[in-house]
């Protein structure tokens, strides 16, 4: 996901100076406006002097990543956290009550600028620290603020994995028309550019609701209303209610 956003960031003009942490990087970034750096003891005075530490590692490992800063963080730095799970409670905990702190959930398609990122803060992140974490985050995509953390779980498991389960309808799509006897690449090609398109029409047709969008392709009796008579049964809205379901159970899990 850092990595997703990093492709936005360095085209920012408002973005002057960006210092990248990464142990395991194999291939340094190149661009002028990044640093690599392999180990915090590179970083020297750079993590006092920042204006936004971002925080873009596993759930896992965030409690050594915290730790190897911890020492050189300003109580001025705003950390920015983008991963599931970890609450704006647990980073109080790792900084101190007073840390300016807001926990952000992004998607993939940051990296070319389709994404959409929910933001949440505490009591401690100022007007300006909002303003710049929202300049950040929009040179991905969208940008949202949520009052109530308590719902960052059902907005991971919405947006956040949700580019996992539209790449699965293009597997599902093309598959099914492979067993219709449709070559497979083209059954693929068909799948993936109806998604593509289909994205591209909901987004350039933001007045339409998804409903109308939908009823604008289906004739009565036609072809597509005889698919949506399957799909429309309530097993699929069953489906996906279970889906979003285990994914906010797991954000939860992964905060406790």
């Amino acid at each position: 996901m850092g990595s997703a956003l990093l492709h936005g960031w360095v085209d920012e003009p408002d973005i002057k100076f960006i210092d990248v942490l990464d142990p395991r990087l194999k291939e340094p970034i190149e661009h002028l406006k990044v640093t690599n750096h392999q180990s915090a003891s590179t970083l020297g005075d750079k993590i006092g002097a920042a204006d936004i530490v971002v925080l873009a590692v596993k759930p896992q490992i965030m409690d050594k990543a915290c730790e190897q800063i911890k020492e050189a963080l300003s109580e001025n730095t705003l950390i920015l956290s983008i991963a599931a799970g970890q609450t704006i409670e647990s980073f109080e905990q790792r900084f101190g009550e007073n840390q300016p702190i807001i926990r952000a959930m992004p998607n993939t398609p940051a990296a070319i600028g389709k994404g959409i990122t929910v933001l949440c803060a505490n009591n401690h992140v100022s007007d300006e620290q909002k303003k710049n974490a929202e300049t950040l985050l929009a040179a991905s995509g969208l940008v949202e603020w949520l009052n109530d953390e308590s719902l960052m779980d059902a907005v991971t498991a919405v947006s956040g994995s949700g580019p996992a389960y539209v790449f699965l309808l293009i597997e599902i799509l093309a598959k099914a028309g492979k067993t219709q006897g449709l070559d497979p690449d083209l059954s693929m090609k068909l799948a993936r550019q109806t998604v593509i398109g289909s994205a591209a029409l909901a987004e350039g047709d933001v007045g339409t609701t998804a409903t109308q969008l939908r009823e604008n392709v289906t004739s009565p009796g036609g072809t597509t209303a005889a698919a949506l008579e399957v799909l429309m049964n309530g097993e699929l809205q069953k489906l996906y209610d279970r889906t979003i379901d285990a994914a906010t159970k797991r954000g939860k899990e992964l905060s406790s």
